[in-house]
């Protein structure tokens, strides 16, 4: 007999002890099991975002080529080339007067400038005519007429003697 009393305590004793350590047990094994279980990754949860309207962009319109005259050659070539189609817009027989004429009224020196003759030697059409300015040590020339195909303008180098065209040009006395 135990020493603290016998017959039915010991037996009622002895079963919740069975029990508690039973319990612990289950408990402790329920809690090793969940440890290496792997935990579910986290469900995502959808969000909504509400943005403001994005502005659709516009096309913008480029800019309108104008006279810079401190500017080189190269920088007043859109400019030059502005003019000039404009001048074939207005006129698709234009010659070298309507030129010259509409690039003073550009900005553009007259007394810079150097145009080839309108008509051959023999009196015919010329196939093309071409025109420049003299520009800040630089060369701005057109061409225009059926043999050139259509407009063109570039920047060039000034021949040796500081002129731009090379060949018979007519005198600008208009």
């Amino acid at each position: 007999m135990p020493p603290w009393g016998g017959g039915l305590g010991w037996s009622v004793l002895r079963r919740n002890r069975i029990a508690a350590g039973v319990i612990v047990a289950a408990g402790a094994s329920l809690v090793l099991s969940a440890c290496m279980s792997p935990t579910p990754a986290p469900t995502p949860t959808p969000t909504t975002t509400s943005a403001a309207p994005t502005a659709t962009p516009t096309p913008t319109t480029p800019a309108v080529p104008v006279l810079k005259p401190g500017l080189s050659a190269d920088e007043n070539l859109a400019y030059f080339d502005m003019v000039n189609n404009a001048v074939i817009a207005a006129n698709a027989n234009a010659g070298g007067r309507d030129f010259v004429d509409a690039l003073v009224a550009g900005g553009f020196d007259k007394a810079a400038m150097q145009v080839t003759p309108d008509r051959t030697a023999v009196d015919l059409q010329a196939d093309s005519i071409q025109w420049s300015v003299l520009f800040n040590s630089e060369c701005l020339v057109g061409q225009y007429g059926p043999a050139s195909g259509g407009y063109h303008g570039i920047v060039a180098d000034p021949t040796g003697q500081g002129a731009c065209l090379l060949g018979e040009t007519r005198p600008i006395d208009w």
